[in-house]
């Protein structure tokens, strides 16, 4: 069954690559939709696919890549409609 999520993560998750590891993540698993900076210092992120593989999504965005320190990942539902690919916006 497929699900659509939107993840905030808090931490330092900007200057260290966390937008690229999360893409390379993404496209890995196979799910559809985007990544972005916020100006408060997280990143949003809404991808779309299988629920066991948005686990496994989830279960990154928590390691993030080596110099990242993630603090935290919000998670929420959200409507279906990713667009097509993974990209970084």
């Amino acid at each position: 069954m497929a699900a659509c999520r939107r993840y905030l993560v808090r931490g330092r998750v900007q200057g260290v690559g966390f937008r690229y590891f999360v893409q390379k993540e993404a496209v890995r698993l196979g799910l559809r939709g985007w990544v972005r900076n916020l100006d408060d210092g997280r990143v949003e992120a809404l991808a779309e696919g299988p629920m066991a593989v948005l686990d496994e999504f989830e279960g990154a965005l928590h390691r993030g890549p080596r110099w990242a320190e993630v603090r935290g990942v919000d998670i929420e539902e959200a409507p279906a409609g990713a667009p097509p690919g993974f990209s970084i916006v």
